[in-house]
């Protein structure tokens, strides 16, 4: 239980600190990371995810309480404050993450925050009126998925 506690910890501490090298050496190969923008990534895509989120999130600001841990699971309560970059607009995301743990490293992580709330803050009058709604929501998930696959491809031409 300790350990686990410890590793989530270490995730955040990393976060806050803006070292994705160390938050991604903590997931296993086999992870699924979900939350309402991000749907069933594997441990690539996840890893992905925060290393692009941290390089484009310039003010980026975070913190992290309430770390509960037992055998297989763990759970925390964070807050992100930072400027969305699609409008440049500021956003203060409430959230609450459940992990699996197994051996050490994150198996699956699950983010779950009040999608309205956050697209309210976003995008504004947009936000507010088509927040709620399922189209607006999918819309914004394909985007993002493209926005990882492009940012994934052009790291991966980076290399060669």
């Amino acid at each position: 239980m300790e350990a686990n506690k410890h590793l989530i910890e270490k995730f955040y501490t990393a976060f806050q600190q803006k070292d994705y090298a160390t938050m991604q050496s903590c997931y296993a190969n086999e992870a699924v990371f979900n939350d309402e923008v991000f749907i069933n990534l594997n441990t690539d895509q996840v890893c992905a995810m925060w290393e692009m989120l941290i390089k484009r999130g310039k003010d980026l600001e975070l913190s992290f309480s309430n770390i509960k841990a037992s055998n297989l699971t763990a759970n925390a309560h964070w807050v992100a404050s930072y400027t969305f970059s699609a409008t440049r607009r500021k956003v203060i995301n409430r959230i609450d993450a459940n992990f699996e743990i197994k051996d050490g490293k994150i198996t699956k992580h699950t983010d779950s925050f009040s999608f309205y709330k956050w697209s309210s803050q976003a995008f504004g009058l947009v936000g507010i009126l088509l927040g709620w709604t399922g189209f607006f929501k999918k819309k914004l998930q394909q985007k993002a998925m493209l926005s990882l696959e492009d940012y994934m491809n052009k790291k991966g031409d980076d290399t060669h």
